[in-house]
């Protein structure tokens, strides 16, 4: 590789990582509000069925990068955007402690109780949701890079889907598991809000495979790679 190709991978892998990272982030803040995605009024166990976290937004494209970094970077490069992602989650989990904890001054337009009311929970949503994250996103690096082995490159549509699949339902599970534990999210809520959230990230996850195979394209064109093989960047 060229050093102006080596620069310009650098480049782009920076920006995929600061995407990721932001709305890794910015779903861990904004998880309170919820919404109803879908014209249909269904229930199920008293939970509207397409209720999700306004947090689930900016998810799925966390998933999408790790799986382009994934095919294009490899392996290594999509767990080091992971673990940085791990520790900007908990950096913001201390910004947030810290700012909880110094009084907002009579003129303030956010109050403490207003404060505490949006980021009052965020500490343990953060928490859950790291423990959420780590399973989910090492299991879908893992197979994803399981099915690129067994298809040879070959079929990416097939390794995007089921890795993306089997890590979100693993993060969803997960996460509402400890967000009900600890009281933030009421138990009866539980198996309406699991299958909706799932629902919800399969279908983001088949929507996504058009724009992943895109991505992919032009990756290859630019950097004249063939299916399957791997950018290796010199630092």
């Amino acid at each position: 590789m060229t050093a102006q190709k080596n620069s310009s991978a650098q480049l782009i892998y920076l920006i995929l990582a600061a995407l990721f990272i932001a709305s890794l982030v910015t779903s861990n803040l904004i998880f309170q509000k919820f919404f109803y995605w879908y014209p249909f009024d269904m229930s199920i166990f008293n939970v509207k069925l397409f209720e999700i976290s306004v947090g689930l937004l900016p998810y799925p494209i966390t998933f999408l990068i790790t799986d382009i970094l994934s095919e294009i970077y490899g392996k290594k490069k999509a767990n080091q955007v992971v673990i940085a992602g791990i520790f900007a989650s908990f950096f913001s989990l201390l910004i947030i402690y810290v700012s909880k904890h110094v009084p907002a001054t009579t003129w303030s337009q956010v109050n403490d109780e207003t404060f505490l009311n949006v980021f009052g929970a965020a500490p343990l949503a953060v928490f859950a949701s790291m423990i959420a994250y780590l399973f989910a996103q090492f299991i879908d690096i893992r197979v994803y890079h399981f099915w690129k082995k067994t298809t040879k490159g070959k079929h990416l549509w097939l390794r995007n889907n089921f890795s993306t699949f089997t890590s979100q339902f693993v993060d969803t599970l997960t996460v509402l598991v400890l967000l009900c534990s600890f009281n933030i999210i009421a138990w009866d809520k539980f198996w309406g809000l699991l299958i909706g959230g799932v629902l919800f990230k399969m279908m983001i996850a088949a929507l996504d495979t058009p724009v992943l195979y895109f991505i992919v394209f032009l990756f290859r064109r630019k950097f004249g790679l063939k299916a399957g093989e791997e950018i290796e960047m010199k630092m």
